[in-house]
């Protein structure tokens, strides 16, 4: 055991002698064990390189200014991932098996036609949220799918943890809504990752990603809990709209007006795009995904509608 460790270890005993009392034996010996632990994966200065997978060492990274170390995953190595071609996987936020091909046949022009009062109120409320966005971002439709992402990415998310709440309180399973829905979010938060290296946002325009994620998230975290049939449906139509400003972004590409420049390097990875990609294929694999989650959420309106219930239907995982 190392001086420092003795140091600690005596200090306890010496606190624990001084409190007195029958526990002081059963303490002292926990606090040994703990402190022997803590000191040990602490203290000890790796034997190998950072990320040469072999032993515990593996996984050590030292801060800056002390030799402190820290363990990834309590001594267990990371594992190196590598693309189908042998070379290194660079990304922590996804795997090479979470990665796909989008289904860029869908079909883009399908819409839900309002029929009941609540779709009409979902239809019309999301077209009067799209006025401030065209006022604010007008032509600019890099920034558009910025913010459009940011709110996109809300939805699966609450429904997600809301679902998995009543799987908890019924001890039920959900039909694997849950995770669709988690799949969904995850999706369009790799969308915004995307957009971010393409779109530079100024202060202001973070400021109000802050303020309408803040608000949205609240709203639909209510809506979601008086009303799962019409938050799905709202949902439908946010993807809708979409669609929508993905053909529009496309068109600007085509007549020049936004530079085709190459597509970033998580899109290539993410969607497993030709080396040569460029912004016009990612924009296409985004409207894609925003196609199938309309779908998605309008089908999941359609069974609450019928006075079912979600699980009673097998969840389109994987469905990208």
């Amino acid at each position: 055991m190392s001086r420092s460790a003795m140091k600690l270890l005596s200090t306890a005993t010496v606190r624990t002698i001084h409190g007195g009392g029958e526990f002081r034996q059963g303490f002292f010996a926990l606090g040994a064990r703990n402190l022997s632990s803590t000191v040990s994966a602490v203290r000890e200065k790796p034997q190998t390189e950072p990320g040469s997978g072999s032993g515990s060492a593996a996984g050590h990274r030292s801060f800056e200014g002390g030799d402190k170390s820290v363990v990834s995953y309590w001594g267990v190595a990371p594992v190196k991932l590598t693309k189908e071609d042998g070379t290194e996987w660079k990304w922590s936020c996804f795997k090479p098996s979470e990665t796909y091909k989008a289904d860029v046949s869908i079909d883009l022009g399908k819409h839900h036609v309002p029929g009941v009062w609540t779709d009409k109120v979902a239809y019309w409320g999301v077209k009067m949220l799209r006025l401030p966005t065209d006022i604010f971002f007008k032509r600019r439709f890099e920034m558009r799918a910025m913010m459009l992402e940011t709110v996109a990415a809300v939805p699966g998310m609450v429904g997600g943890m809301l679902l998995h709440c009543k799987s908890l309180r019924r001890f039920e399973h959900s039909g694997g809504w849950i995770r669709a829905l988690l799949e969904e979010a995850e999706n369009e938060r790799m969308h915004l990752m995307t957009f971010m290296e393409v779109a530079k946002p100024r202060w202001y325009e973070r400021a109000l990603v802050f303020a309408v994620q803040g608000i949205f998230w609240n709203l639909y975290f209510v809506a979601y809990v008086i009303s799962p049939k019409v938050a799905h449906r709202v949902v439908g139509y946010l993807e809708e709209e979409a669609v929508h400003s993905y053909n529009e972004f496309i068109k600007e590409i085509d007549s020049g007006n936004i530079p085709n420049v190459p597509a970033p390097a998580i899109a290539i990875d993410y969607w497993r795009l030709p080396p040569d990609s460029t912004l016009r294929d990612v924009v296409m694999v985004v409207r894609a995904d925003e196609a199938h989650h309309r779908d998605v959420n309008h089908y999941a309106s359609d069974i609450h509608y019928q006075g079912l219930q979600l699980k009673e239907f097998p969840a389109p995982l994987g469905y990208h």
